[in-house]
């Protein structure tokens, strides 16, 4: 499946030349992309607040349960039960594995460590999979790109603050996450190309909600009215986070609109200052900066178009496109 944003040849193109693209639906995408961080960081604090009171596997099980409940309430009237035909049921499972114990990790460090803490570490996710890339794909890795990398990483172990009253229990798990999520990212990377956005979501959903109900085995308790609704608003609000993000892919480019998906540390660390009282250190905000930064700079750099030269310097008007080392 051939993506809106590259040309026949598979290269990049710039958002302005693509046919059918306006300005409007790159505004609309931005505004979706800040209200999935707002969704995000609200999700992540209330399984932080949940967790510190019922077990994580109960706080995980209607997390992911209710999620589910509201996309089969919204996609499936649409679509009937076809949406979850697919060839890869092995594929889809083996991601719903990954993506219950990523998220599981998660609720983990938010219950262990500060909020923006935790979220600044999983930003890294997008550094391992650049790193899983050349690794695992053979993809090519430039100066520019293993410049990201390492100063991304250096980043994760300012925030990480490792020596410091030795290393957090909590940064660990979320260190994990962003592994585990970066690998994902790389090893399902085909799978947009026969599968489509809903029978990627509902198959994420179901098969997270299955692996997350085996985690009631190691503790339930009843939980009051307040605190249910708060569970299951943790799911409904992780829910209208993977929509909103959905949509603003679906509108604008992933360079117009990620860079706003940064905004969740933004507001992890109000949520964390009003709530919780964590005031952020020096080397949280120093760190978290560098991961941020590294992480802008990467998708700027593959973002990039490839450049043109005439073919043996002939000024015949005809170009061969150059891949763009690193």
């Amino acid at each position: 499946m051939m993506s809106d944003l590259t040309d026949t040849a598979g290269h990049p193109q710039d958002p302005i030349a693509i046919p059918g693209l306006r300005k409007a639906d790159v505004v609309r995408g931005i505004y979706c992309m800040i209200a999935a961080s707002v969704m995000f960081a609200l999700s992540s604090a209330l399984s932080k607040w949940q967790a510190a009171l019922y077990p994580v596997g109960e706080v995980m099980f209607f997390r992911s349960v209710s999620a589910f409940v509201l996309c089969a309430a919204l996609i499936l009237p649409a679509t009937g039960m076809s949406v979850f035909n697919t060839r890869r049921p092995r594929a889809h499972l083996a991601r719903g594995l990954s993506q219950s114990i990523s998220q599981t990790f998660t609720v983990i460090a938010v219950s262990l460590m500060p909020l923006a803490g935790a979220i600044a570490i999983n930003f890294s996710a997008s550094l391992w999979a650049a790193l899983l890339s050349f690794i695992w794909l053979k993809e090519r890795a430039g100066i520019a790109r293993w410049s990201a990398l390492v100063t991304g990483f250096v980043g994760v172990l300012v925030v990480v603050n490792p020596g410091v009253d030795s290393l957090q229990i909590g940064a660990l798990f979320a260190l994990a996450n962003a592994v585990m999520y970066g690998s994902v990212t790389v090893a399902v990377r085909g799978m947009t190309a026969t599968e489509s956005a809903k029978t990627l979501l509902m198959w994420q959903m179901l098969t997270v909600s299955f692996f997350h109900s085996f985690l009631l085995l190691f503790g339930f308790r009843m939980p009051a009215p307040a605190d249910a609704i708060m569970l299951i608003l943790s799911g409904l609000t992780n829910a209208a986070a993977q929509y909103f993000w959905t949509q603003a892919l679906h509108l604008a480019p992933a360079a117009a609109v990620s860079p706003f998906y940064y905004l969740t540390l933004v507001w992890a660390l109000a949520i964390g200052f009003f709530v919780w009282g964590d005031v952020p250190t020096l080397w949280l905000l120093i760190g978290s900066g560098i991961v941020v930064a590294s992480g802008l700079f990467l998708l700027v750099h593959e973002a990039r178009p490839p450049t043109k030269k005439p073919i043996s310097g002939e000024q015949t008007g005809e170009y061969s496109l150059q891949k763009v080392a690193g």
